[in-house]
């Protein structure tokens, strides 16, 4: 039988131009994934002929091939050829539908894509912030469609100079992926990463470095310090770390901050010491002595910082006592962090020696180590330290990473063993405890 029939849910029954559309379109797909564009184009168009002999001219799946026919001549860059078609597409979708359907709102967001690619700014901002406005009213204002569209805007606003709203709308769209479950997406972290930039590039170095921070987080805490693309963030982090030191010369030399950015200057060094352990040994040694050399700086100022703010403590007003305890409380998650690196980077330096052919004991590891925990020790009495989750984690890590050393060194203290396997049972119950007990 010819022509269409309905049937109960109003679909069209597939004639042998609808089937040969559908399969056309599939195959068009399957080999541009591939690569093969020349392929493509051809299933494609005759995607587009099939379309149009079995569903009618104006047909929404007409427009839906001269989509995937723009799409693939955007690609080629034979833009004279794509930009009709995606005019086209929106024409039929907006005749089919109404101008404020999600569908047109999708094609508009393609060909804001098409302008962007060319760098016509002007034309690229007005399909977005049409196609913005039909997705908010449609879908809502939190979900993760209308916030691609709307980074896109972002990005063109940007290109044109107006950097406050590009800030806002970008900041925008990754806050509606972390609220959706998607903080630590690829996605997300490419958008804070084109927020950084754009931070860097206004000469903006402190929000640069607090977006690289939450950026350098979740890379750490998703795929490890020995991924590459941690390292990557890391040593960008370390760059506009030293961008800073540079501007901070109005800061006193034992200031906190300068603690924290030669942490992390010192954790990419290892990080590059564990890359060139497999090529080069000597240099890999060479980039852990560098490591250690800053974490004893770091350690020395966190050290700085808490005795001062010991002897002042008392003879502050309560605001300024407010903002001194914040101060410790970071100085000595630093103390406790720089200690903790310290004794991986001498764990790391044995080990690199033992490749050498030199066999000594652990000694420098665990002595740092140590350090760590009675620092924390120092302070287990106050306030600073039983309301701080934070400072027991890192506290946790110095102990975990003790025992760890001293079960591979064979020892047979059973009695220190013992202790601080109880006393890492005890500081997890009090992070469980906090955890549980959270408003």
């Amino acid at each position: 039988m010819s022509g269409f029939r309905k049937i109960e849910d109003g679909s069209v029954i597939s004639n042998e131009h609808t089937a040969k559309w559908r399969l056309f379109s599939d195959k068009g797909r399957e080999v541009f994934l591939q690569g093969k564009l020349d392929q493509a184009e051809k299933f494609f168009f005759s995607a587009l002929q099939e379309a149009k002999v079995g569903f009618g001219e104006k047909d929404p799946h007409v427009a839906s091939s001269c989509n995937n026919l723009a799409e693939l001549f955007r690609v080629q860059k034979q833009f004279d050829k794509a930009e009709p078609l995606y005019w086209e597409a929106i024409k039929i979708l907006e005749e089919s539908f109404g101008p404020e359907d999600i569908r047109v709102g999708a094609a508009l967001h393609n060909l804001g894509q098409f302008y962007l690619m060319q760098r016509k700014l002007d034309e690229a901002d007005k399909c977005y912030e049409r196609a913005v406005k039909i997705k908010r009213r449609v879908l809502g204002l939190n979900h993760t469609d209308y916030a691609d569209t709307l980074y896109h805007l972002g990005t063109v606003l940007y290109l044109l100079g107006k950097e406050k709203d590009a800030e806002a709308i970008i900041q925008e769209s990754i806050k509606i992926l972390e609220e959706n479950g998607m903080g630590d997406s690829i996605t997300c972290i490419r958008r804070l990463q084109f927020l950084s930039q754009m931070y860097l590039k206004s000469n903006r170095l402190s929000e640069a470095e607090d977006v690289q921070r939450k950026v350098m987080q979740i890379m750490e805490l998703s795929k490890g310090w020995n991924s590459m693309d941690t390292v990557i963030v890391a040593e960008r982090l370390a760059l506009t770390l030293q961008c800073l030191e540079a501007r901070k010369s109005l800061l006193p030399k034992d200031h906190i901050q300068i603690a924290a950015n030669l942490l992390h200057i010192a954790r990419v060094a290892m990080l590059n010491s564990n890359r060139m352990r497999k090529i080069n040994i000597s240099e890999a040694i060479a980039e852990v002595d560098k490591a250690k050399d800053i974490l004893h700086s770091s350690t020395r100022i966190a050290r700085q910082v808490l005795n001062k703010l010991r002897v002042q403590k008392g003879k502050k007003q309560k605001n300024e006592a407010s903002e001194m305890k914040r101060e410790r409380h970071a100085a000595l998650v630093i103390l406790l962090q720089s200690l903790d690196a310290l004794g991986l980077a001498e764990t790391a330096k044995q080990e690199l020696l033992e490749l050498q052919g030199e066999h000594l004991p652990h000694v420098e590891a665990e002595n740092v180590l140590l350090q760590c925990i009675s620092s924390y020790k120092e302070f287990e009495a106050e306030k600073l330290i039983s309301d701080s989750p934070k400072v027991k984690i890192e506290y946790l890590s110095c102990l975990r990473h003790l025992l760890s050393l001293m079960i591979d060194a064979g020892s047979k203290d059973k009695v220190t063993l013992k202790d601080l396997d109880d006393e890492i049972k005890h500081v997890e119950g009090e992070i469980s405890d906090h955890s549980k007990h959270k408003p």
